[in-house]
């Protein structure tokens, strides 16, 4: 039998803090939208508190290109856009045609005009190295993350001088951090994090929210 928590109730008070602050800042209609499909499609969705981070990091950089690696259906990408300059351009990779299918419909009826989205369906992989070089405010990494390394590599390649550098599912459920763990992807996005961790070009922090936010801006 497992030892009782010390003090359950400070268990249940974080918990609550969690939820209070995921729950911070509503979302649109629109990320509604995209979550019903989302749900649809069996597409697994950002937190809303993740969400609330990729508006304001965008805002915060006046974000005119962004480069996004796992459309969905367009969760993230309304995050981003919804903190971006006017006339940004959000570059969005997915290997599945039909969660980008699903995208455009929620981008088009929150009135985002065609060229601020380029959707691209493809490997990332195959897809970032054809990128410009340095030419990007922020790379938002959500894809396979048996692939997240070779992400960081990319990463660090197409961002300007301040620009941001965002991994989610950093902490992969909780289990990046139990070292005894070497489940294939607890164990790449560890190497991913230590890859980051170690790269004097970025200055990175890893914060708790949703399943875990890589964020790190590039000298």
């Amino acid at each position: 039998m497992n030892p009782a928590p010390k003090n359950p109730g400070r268990a249940a008070s974080l918990s609550t803090t969690f939820a209070y602050a995921e729950a911070f800042v509503a979302e649109s209609d629109g990320a509604e939208s995209a979550r019903q499909r989302a749900d649809d499609l069996g597409v697994e969705c950002i937190s809303s508190g993740v969400a609330a981070v990729l508006t304001f990091l965008a805002r915060t950089l006046a974000a005119r290109a962004v480069v996004e690696i796992g459309t969905g259906t367009g969760v993230s990408g309304l995050a981003l856009l919804a903190g971006m300059a006017p006339d940004g351009v959000l570059t969005s990779i997915d290997s599945e045609s039909e969660n980008q299918v699903a995208a455009r419909e929620v981008l088009t009826a929150e009135g985002i005009p065609t060229r601020r989205v380029r959707l691209i369906a493809g490997q990332a992989l195959s897809v970032l190295p054809k990128l410009t070089d340095g030419a990007y405010d922020i790379v938002y990494i959500d894809g396979d993350p048996l692939e997240y390394v070779e992400y960081v590599a990319q990463a660090e390649r197409l961002l300007r001088s301040g620009g941001l550098l965002v991994l989610h599912h950093a902490l992969w459920q909780g289990l990046v951090a139990d070292e005894r763990n070497f489940d294939d992807e607890p164990l790449i996005i560890r190497e991913a994090l230590q890859a980051v961790l170690v790269d004097e070009s970025f200055t990175p922090v890893l914060l708790p929210v949703g399943d875990g936010l890589l964020v790190a801006v590039r000298s």
